[in-house]
């Protein structure tokens, strides 16, 4: 295919009505029809990107193999389509500005008045491109982010405009979705919304050339006429996106509703065969049909919102169809936890993890349902943080190093068993400068990741700016607490296991970014056989 044809999604009526869902989805499909597709994500947040929000404004911060702090829709566009995203695909305002700002500085435009039109949009579209620049894709898809109608997506829907004039209606095409509300009270669906919703994306000078609408009842096809007659919309391509049990039946129900064909029609594209989603839906069968089920405790400070948690909750849905297991998650709030109710708040739990976080709010929690799980012989996950507070743990219980601790708790601990890395002491700054993305981890071949990964060098994902401290590396090996993973080149300590435990593993990486439907996480595979026991 000589040109890439891009296809932009955008949302209207409200907010996570499910865009990145949708584009992973027909993402899939495409995919699985012999196409090379990518996904990128535009937010218009004007920070540079969400590495300093906290996860109640805007749930995880998922991160790029290549080091990129990014939105979470990212994690799912890699859980859909097993490809590791980059930088690249995710774009904020913030960047744009930045980019525009720095080369105004430096003269680029000498002698303009530099304005959103052309200079911000012709930004926007240069990112837009710069996604398939250097990769064969056939089809680039943009999720754009938030609602049509407000004032910060303003500058790439105009963009949008833009470049399907410039590339032409079988080289651009966008797909809008809105809510169709049923209202019990007269059992009707109105659409009324979805059509003010589509007049607001005209008044900016776009026609979509799709519509997906999302709904919580079967719509009649008359309701569907109606949409397409007064929103300018061929009649097939209204798309019925029903509410589902779980996001990865929305591919399966997309490909009934033939949006891949649509699509690839409208871009002028050979359908092929199609897609037949094999391991898919034979995903989807072994999570719709466990044959067994276990309770996991995810401890952690930001529960109130799951989405802060995003990747490890999906990563417990992959490793869970695996084993043929459903993953009962309960989320507890670290800050609930004290000496005298762990035993209560963590009984008839068949394992714990102990999530990533940042700071001091919670961390004693943690540090109790470490100490409860490697009393208990319950099987043990701790990640990022969490392996932090089982080392912090094992140290005040078991070395005998009373007050132990990470100095970014206490930077007076006498025994500060976790420290800020070196090359983070000079570091001011708070954005994208945490050690972050790819680093390598050579594996002991005796140990539970080996027979977990059967491999002994990986390369895992990370986030972070402490880090286990060397100068206790044999304090804690000869106590059976054991650094079974080390990075080749700076020797920090990426992996500890506790010798003679049913299951106890801290990894000072992410594991949660890199688990997909057709991959799931190793260690997340054999945490939940573990829990089974």
């Amino acid at each position: 295919m000589a040109d890439v044809k891009y296809v932009f999604v955008t949302g209207g009526v409200t907010s996570s009505l499910g865009k990145g869902i949708i584009s992973a989805s027909l993402a899939k499909l495409l995919q699985d029809r012999g196409y090379s597709v990518t996904i990128q994500k535009l937010d218009p947040y004007i920070n540079v990107d969400p590495g300093t929000l906290n996860p109640y404004e805007h749930g995880e911060c998922y991160v790029t193999l290549d080091g990129a702090e990014t939105d979470l829709d990212l994690g799912h566009y890699e859980r859909f389509l097993n490809v590791p995203t980059s930088q690249a695909n995710n774009v904020t305002t913030g960047r744009i500005y930045q980019s525009v700002i720095n080369k105004e500085r430096k003269g680029d435009y000498l002698g303009k008045t530099v304005q959103v039109i052309p200079h911000i949009t012709d930004e926007i579209k240069r990112m837009i491109k710069l996604v398939s620049s250097g990769n064969k894709y056939d089809i680039v898809i943009t999720e754009i982010g938030g609602t049509v109608g407000d004032i910060e997506s303003l500058p790439y829907i105009e963009s949008v405009r833009q470049l399907k004039w410039e590339l032409g209606a079988q080289n651009c095409i966008v797909i809008h979705l809105t809510l169709v509300p049923y209202l019990p009270a007269t059992g009707e669906s109105k659409t009324k919304p979805t059509q003010h919703s589509v007049k607001e994306l005209l008044q900016t000078g776009i026609q979509p050339d799709i519509l997906v609408l999302r709904t919580q009842v079967p719509l009649h096809v008359d309701v569907k006429k109606k949409v397409a007659l007064f929103c300018n919309v061929e009649e097939n391509a209204v798309i019925e996106s029903l509410d589902v049990s779980t996001i990865y039946e929305v591919p399966v129900r997309m490909l009934s509703e033939k949006l891949d064909q649509i699509v690839l029609r409208k871009l002028g594209m050979p359908i092929g065969q199609e897609p037949p989603l094999i391991e898919w839906r034979e995903f989807l069968k072994r999570l719709k049909n466990p044959k067994h089920s276990v309770k996991v405790g995810l401890v952690g400070k930001y529960v109130e919102l799951p989405d802060a948690y995003k990747s490890i909750s999906e990563s417990f849905l992959h490793s869970g169809s695996y084993n043929e297991c459903a993953v009962h998650v309960e989320y507890i709030h670290s800050e609930d936890i004290t000496e005298q109710n762990v035993n209560e708040k963590l009984k008839g739990l068949n394992g714990v993890l102990v999530a990533p976080g940042f700071g001091s709010r919670g961390i004693e929690g943690k540090i109790l349902t470490a100490k409860y799980a490697r009393e208990n012989n319950v099987p043990f996950f701790g990640i990022c943080l969490g392996m932090q507070c089982a080392v912090i743990e094992f140290a005040r219980n078991v070395l005998n190093m009373e007050g132990a601790n990470s100095t970014e708790i206490d930077h007076k601990t006498k025994y500060p068993v976790i420290d800020l890395m070196e090359e983070q002491k000079s570091v001011i700054d708070k954005g994208g400068t945490m050690r972050l993305g790819g680093y390598k981890c050579i594996i002991s071949k005796n140990s539970l990741s080996y027979e977990a990964y059967g491999k002994t060098e990986i390369i895992e994902r990370h986030r972070h700016r402490y880090e286990f401290n060397d100068k206790y590396f044999d304090d804690f090996r000869k106590n059976g607490f054991i650094p079974v993973g080390i990075n080749p080149e700076s020797n920090l300590v990426e992996i500890m296991e506790l010798a003679g435990h049913k299951w106890f593993v801290g990894v000072q990486f992410h594991p949660e970014y890199s688990s997909t439907v057709i991959k799931p996480h190793p260690l997340f595979v054999k945490f939940i056989q573990a829990c089974i026991g």
